[in-house]
């Protein structure tokens, strides 16, 4: 049986709910189960998800999602489907774009508005098997010494969707529910009595394929498939308990056969064009050169582009 509704861990899918500027209420109805009561967001603006460094020479940073609410506090939201070497650093990096941007020339009492950077994530931290944490949600400010909040600005959110295990008929918040249309929207075949508020019945009006273009199906398709190989990479490398390799396991020179799967993730990525060489080479273990030369065959149509 095909899905009817999209997976929202796919990057198409993610940004056609929460990225279009006539379903920004689907994202500010989800952001205020995260946020404390006097940061609830009354309407956003988006913003460029993409930012240089100071230099021509700075690294630049994209998001999958920026934007600023009406009273100015800044969000960066990111989906997360596999673990990155350097995760929570490249988090609190991004975090210093929206801060640096609120600089203003002349006289400045470098009075800031606060920033949150959200990450919905589809994998678990390894501090938190190790201490068999299984919090959903994360929250975390900077303290001092005595466990008392030093600077209130500057939030981080972290949800480890792995560990949410409710059912349907435990859904009790609103937060409770988000959290199970992340895990399960793209399971349903109908909506559940559970989810008949009109913010999630918009959002199963948005998120029925039957409706997209053939030019939204086949990008989706793509998305889908990216999501899948990377999944499948993950979870094989995670059982044969590679979790001390690049990107869960995508070493070089690992079995041969996830070498080429590594490939094949770095080519959907590259046609996706969602992130940076440097960031996949990361996430799969390639080579930047290995990079390079599958970019250079799709760009030739060569037959062998996803490395086979």
């Amino acid at each position: 049986m095909q899905d009817k509704f999209i997976n929202l861990f796919t990057d198409f899918g993610f940004k056609k709910l929460f990225g279009e500027e006539p379903n920004k209420d689907l994202l500010i109805s989800f952001l205020n189960t995260l946020l404390p009561e006097k940061h609830r967001i009354q309407d956003l603006q988006f913003t460029k998800n993409e930012y240089q460094g100071a230099n021509a020479l700075d690294r630049k940073a994209i998001f999958d999602l920026s934007c600023t609410s009406s009273t100015g506090e800044r969000f960066i939201v990111e989906l997360q489907k596999a673990k990155q070497n350097y995760f929570k650093d490249r988090s609190l990096y991004y975090a210093t774009f929206p801060i640096q941007e609120q600089a203003q020339r002349g006289d400045w009492d470098y009075k800031l508005t606060a920033v949150y950077t959200v990450g919905i994530l589809d994998f678990v931290f390894d501090e938190d098997r190790r201490e068999d944490d299984h919090e959903v949600v994360h929250f975390i400010q900077l303290k001092n010494q005595n466990g008392h909040v030093f600077y209130d600005k500057l939030t981080f959110i972290y949800l480890t969707l792995p560990h949410f295990q409710k059912t349907r008929g435990e859904l009790r918040t609103l937060q409770d529910k988000w959290f199970y249309i992340f895990r399960h929207l793209h399971e349903l075949q109908e909506i559940p009595p559970e989810l008949q508020e009109a913010i999630f019945l918009k959002l199963f009006a948005v998120a029925n394929i039957a409706q997209f273009s053939p030019i939204e199906r086949q990008v989706y398709e793509d998305s889908l498939k990216y999501y899948r190989d990377l999944k499948n990479v993950t979870d094989t490398a995670r059982d044969e308990g590679w979790q001390e390799g690049k990107a869960e396991g995508m070493v070089e020179g690992k079995a041969e056969g996830m070498a080429e799967k590594a490939k094949e993730v770095a080519y959907h990525l590259l046609r996706l064009g969602i992130i940076s060489e440097a960031e996949i080479a990361s996430m799969t273990g390639l080579a930047i050169d290995t990079i390079q030369q599958l970019r250079l065959q799709i760009a030739t149509n060569a037959p062998d582009a996803q490395g086979g």
